[in-house]
């Protein structure tokens, strides 16, 4: 008898290095005005944070408004708060039906004054739904860098 295989996690990694103390960066990911500043792909998004409630078990929703009238809405429920080391999160897109449920965790490193992310989003159901959360990642860490200078 064959033994059934695990289905294979799709997962992306991003590490990126801000010139900014642990704390700060931690800060800026964790105080809703701060995360509004910047958690989006690229500078044609406003953020809206009609929720935000930082602990374990605490919800988070956000919503991302393009220029062109396009919303985005993302909720997600807080697994981990550890500062200044560490969170992680559920994600879900609000208005994808068939957006499953992932999560996103954040390391934070100190490095000196500056420091060091590193973000594992996982339980993607394809390589396309990778491949775009990727490119948003990288275009929201460009933004972080810009705001945390």
């Amino acid at each position: 008898m064959q033994q059934a295989q695990a289905p294979r996690q799709i997962a992306l990694q991003v590490r990126r290095t801000f010139p900014a103390p642990r704390e700060r960066v931690f800060r800026a990911w964790t105080e809703a005005k701060e995360l509004a500043a910047w958690f989006a792909p690229s500078p044609d998004f406003t953020i809206v944070i009609p929720e935000m409630d930082l602990r374990v078990g605490g919800r988070c929703r956000l919503e991302m408004h393009h220029k062109t009238g396009d919303v985005h809405r993302l909720n997600s429920t807080y697994c981990e708060v550890n500062p200044p080391n560490r969170l992680a999160f559920t994600w879900r897109w609000e208005l994808e039906a068939a957006s499953a449920e992932t999560l996103v965790t954040v390391e934070f490193h100190a490095l000196g004054e500056a420091s060091e992310i590193i973000l594992t989003h996982e339980r993607f159901a394809s390589e396309e739904q990778k491949q775009k959360h990727d490119h948003g990642w990288a275009g929201c860490f460009d933004q972080l860098g810009k705001f945390l200078v």
